[in-house]
């Protein structure tokens, strides 16, 4: 099996995505929200295509903070389609923007877009995808299994002798917490 661990390492923009954030957990809903929508436009292109245009990405979406996303209109899609400095895809813009709208929604019956998620753990990989296919728009398997394990729900982000593996499991991440039979399919 190839591990990030064994290409991250170094790497200027790899390298400190894989020891600062793949896999830590993440509580503040708009950052859930920046994840989620960075694995979508990830979905059949290179991490590391995301990983250069992040901060574009960022400066588009206003800071993904969820309530200016949610609130886009015409004049917004328009803006997005047109900056050359993130992926315009209008398929993803759009389900951006519409599951900004669905995590408020998540947020006004569970408190947060974070206790939706941990209210739903533990899952296997394939209930999750199940739900997410349910829930959000342009989440299939990768991006809805990328996702959750890149904010510790799912095992699978680092070999165990990477030091960063150390890192998270002193943080405890929801799935370590867990009879990791759970993750069996």
């Amino acid at each position: 099996m190839n591990w990030y661990c064994d290409v991250a390492p170094g790497h200027e923009f790899h390298g400190p995505y894989h020891e600062n954030e793949y896999g830590f957990p993440i509580d503040d809903d708009n950052k859930l929200f920046e994840r989620l929508c960075l694995e979508i436009m990830q979905a059949g292109l290179s991490w590391l295509t995301i990983l250069k245009k992040k901060d574009n990405f960022i400066k588009a979406f206003d800071g993904f903070n969820l309530d200016i996303v949610a609130a886009y209109g015409d004049d917004d899609i328009t803006r997005l389609l047109d900056d050359a400095g993130i992926i315009r895809n209008k398929l993803k813009i759009n389900a951006i923007i519409e599951n900004a709208r669905r995590i408020q929604k998540l947020q006004a019956e569970y408190g947060s877009f974070a206790n939706w998620i941990a209210k739903q753990h533990p899952n296997p990989k394939s209930d999750w995808v199940k739900l997410f296919k349910k829930t959000f728009k342009f989440t299939g398997g990768e991006i809805t299994g990328e996702f959750l394990m890149s904010i510790g729900y799912l095992p699978g982000t680092h070999r165990t002798d990477c030091p960063v593996y150390e890192k998270i499991a002193k943080i405890n991440p929801p799935w370590m917490q867990i009879d990791p039979k759970v993750y069996e399919e």
